[in-house]
This record gives structure tokens, sequence and C-alpha cells, in this order.
């Protein structure tokens, strides 16, 4: 399903479909909600739109940002050390790294420049709040491949070493079967290779955070760090996996 996309990289795929009339209204509010009760957006004319200040509905703010120019809808999903998709301003850097996640959208802003949109979550709501937003780096898709790739079998590698089956078995199970990917609904005009890229980087996420459950089976803080080390290549290329497969400025040509 792809309610196990992180929100901004479902609102990435779907949103971008939507601005180029390929996906109806209702798909993408569903799509994007997953299993979420609503989502809304704040401070669109803080960052540069035309309108109202208040709160947009999601399909509202879609609206808004359609008719600013809005060209695409790009996912960042930094942490400290790798803010991957961002760009700045620092104010948007900051708030996107508190939250882990963000979307670009650009052309939406003033000048054809971009907004920037973090999700905040209450509960099963989202308010994705409206940032000015710079252009960013990103990574090429054939160079995240290509990366996550060689980061699927060096962790593979550094935890079997760590003797992965006794203290994880499931996560030896799943290094052992990479060719059981999830399954990613996506829309139409996301390229397959960036689905098929997503799923990757999702089920590098997936195998990272079942590792890291819990430390109960590392007998020593020498034992734990060794097992985070070995895991920190496999999570930041499985973030800038998805960050590529989710960001339509490097998408390759259809």
């Amino acid at each position: 399903m792809s309610s196990r996309l992180p929100a901004s990289c479902r609102l990435a795929w779907w949103g971008t479909s939507w601005l180029r009339g390929l996906a109806v209204t209702d798909l993408v509010v569903d799509a994007v909600l997953g299993g979420d009760a609503t989502h809304a957006v704040a401070g669109l004319a803080g960052a540069g739109l035309a309108g109202d200040s208040g709160t947009d509905t999601l399909v509202g703010a879609l609206g808004r940002l359609r008719t600013a120019g809005a060209i695409g809808f790009g996912a960042a999903l930094p942490v400290d050390g790798d803010p991957v998709g961002l760009g700045g301003p620092r104010s948007f850097n900051t708030a996107a790294l508190e939250l882990g996640e963000a979307v670009v959208v650009g052309g939406a802003g003033p000048g054809g420049g971009s907004v920037g949109l973090v999700p905040v979550r209450t509960g099963a709501a989202i308010t994705w709040t409206a940032h000015a937003a710079e252009r960013r780096q990103l990574p090429d898709v054939g160079e995240a491949d290509r990366t996550l790739r060689a980061a699927l079998l060096e962790t593979a590698d550094a935890l079997a070493r760590l003797d992965v089956a006794r203290w994880r078995p499931e996560v030896a199970d799943r290094l052992m079967d990479l060719r059981h990917r999830p399954h990613l609904d996506a829309p139409d005009g996301v390229p397959p290779r960036c689905v098929d890229l997503a799923s990757r980087g999702v089920q590098a996420m997936e195998i990272v955070d079942l590792a890291l459950e819990d430390d109960g089976g590392a007998m020593s803080a020498y034992e734990i760090e060794n097992r985070r080390a070995a895991l920190r290549p496999l999570e930041r290329s499985g973030r800038r996996a998805l960050v590529a497969a989710c960001s339509p400025e490097v998408w390759p040509p259809a």
C-alpha cells in the first residue's frame, strides 16, 4: 500500500500526478491521507501565495499551489548531517529537520521560487505548514539506485559478521529474501524505475527499523554501536533513494 510511504512521498507522487492531469482529486486525497483522518495546509500566504492567511483543506491548498504556478511536488527526508532534499532557507531546513520530512513545491513561490511544506502530526491528522523554500540539490536516480544496491550487500555482510541471525532472525530472513519487496500503489506518471527504487527504499528503511527495534540481543554497548554503525549506510541510502524516487526534478524522461 502507498501508506507505507512517508507522508511527504505520498504527497510528492500524487500531487505531481494531479498537477499533470493524470490523477483525479478524490484518488489523490485518499492516497495522500493513507490511514490518516485528515490533512490541512497552513501558512500559504506567509510563504508568498496570494489569498487568505488561514488554513486550507488539502484540496483547497492544491488549487492555490497550482494557481501560483506549481510544477511539481518533491520529497525531502533530512536528518542531522544529511539534509537530503533541502535547499534552504534556514527556517525551512530547521523545521524539516525537526520533523524528518518535508515537501518542496517547485514553481509555486514568488518569482517562480518554491514553497516548502512540513507535516506536523497531531494524532491522526496532519497540518502541512508552509515556508518559503529555495532551489535544492538532489541525488540522481541512477546514483541513488547504485548506492542502495551496494549498501544492501554491505549491510548484509556486516550484519552476518555480527551474527544477526542470533539476535534478530527476522532481519536475517529479510536480508536473505530481498526480492520480496513492498508493493506501492503509484499514480500514473511516476516512472516505473522510480516506483521500483521507492519500493527498495521502503524495504531498506523497514530492515533498519526492525534491526533497531530494541537492543535486547546485544551484550554490550560496544556491540550495540557496531550494530548501529553497520546499519547507518543502509538507512542513509534508503532515505536518499526515496527522495530521488519521489522528486520529479530528477525523474528520467518518459
